[in-house]
């Protein structure tokens, strides 16, 4: 496959640099247990670096994980959904992120960078970030989005809507009629135009990586030391079943990692270490859980409404 070596060495260690600057974030917060270091090789090409909380006070689960594959044939469900030649050869590299806390009042938080190419003129970038919360605070989810709102406009002024109603239309479960959580951004196949699009697509996404503890880390200290119990704990776990609900039947990263031979469990740390199913479970009217569920559909947050 043809492309510029210098070009994948920068972009991965980019993305090397932001896993280590997102895991001294978090350690901040809550250093009762370490991360556990995983790195792995891929038998068809690279391999990756994960990065695990596990049990922690502040973080019930959090993963901060690097891949960077190669290999000479596209994993299925990326060729059908681009019409690409499954036999072309690619590089692909990415940072992902998801913390599920132990306060229900702290939501739940994925973002993911990445890189694609299969050649020397076929690349582009993507990412985004969303926030899941088991209840809803306004205040939360309109910083969360003018956060997001300020990143893309320092891009580009229309990038902000497209990539709010990229990731509303991609977090929802259609079998229930509601998103995963409030959303967020989501952009994909971003190509900028011009000599020098590449590097200008490589400085947006580095802004991005860079926005993640700035959009997110207030929220958690804003809520990690409210009371709860048991009620609020088992709402929490019956949201996290609607997390991985999303996760094992739509989520494309999912399916890519496993078909490219991704590290099924640097694939899979995404998952909360624990979650709950309650058969045709109705929060009682007018409760907060019931107020939760209204955040679950598509809301202009950063306008207020």
């Amino acid at each position: 496959m043809q492309g510029d070596p210098g070009r994948r060495a920068e972009v991965v260690e980019l993305m090397r640099a932001g896993q280590r600057a997102f895991v001294r974030d978090l350690t901040e917060l809550d250093d009762s247990v370490e991360f556990s270091v995983r790195d792995w090789e891929r038998p068809g090409g690279g391999g990756g670096h994960a990065r695990v909380l596990d049990g922690g006070e502040v973080f019930e689960r959090a993963g901060v994980n690097v891949s960077a594959m190669n290999g000479d044939r596209l994993p299925a469900s990326l060729a059908t959904r681009r019409g690409l030649d499954p036999e072309t050869g690619f590089f692909a590299t990415g940072l992902s992120v998801v913390v599920h806390p132990r306060n229900p009042f702290v939501p739940s938080f994925h973002g993911n960078f990445r890189y694609f190419e299969t050649g020397a003129d076929t690349w582009w970038f993507g990412g985004g970030m969303d926030l899941s919360p088991s209840y809803g605070f306004t205040q939360d989810a309109m910083e969360f989005h003018r956060t997001l709102r300020t990143y893309c406009d320092d891009f580009d002024l229309d990038l902000y809507p497209a990539a709010k109603k990229t990731c509303d239309d991609y977090f929802q479960l259609a079998h229930r009629a509601e998103m995963r959580g409030i959303g967020g951004i989501f952009f994909d196949e971003l190509r900028p135009d011009g000599p020098d699009g590449w590097r200008r697509g490589l400085s947006f996404v580095r802004a991005g990586i860079g926005t993640l503890a700035a959009a997110y880390l207030p929220i958690v200290r804003r809520r990690m030391m409210l009371p709860y119990g048991d009620r609020q704990r088992e709402w929490q776990l019956h949201r996290r079943g609607r997390y991985v609900e999303f996760n094992l039947l739509y989520d494309r990263g999912t399916k890519f990692g496993l078909q490219a031979g991704g590290n099924t469990e640097a694939i899979l740390m995404s998952l909360p270490p624990t979650a709950g199913w309650s058969f045709d479970f109705q929060p009682a009217v007018g409760s907060a859980e019931a107020d939760a569920t209204t955040f679950y559909q598509v809301r202009d947050w950063a306008a207020g409404h």
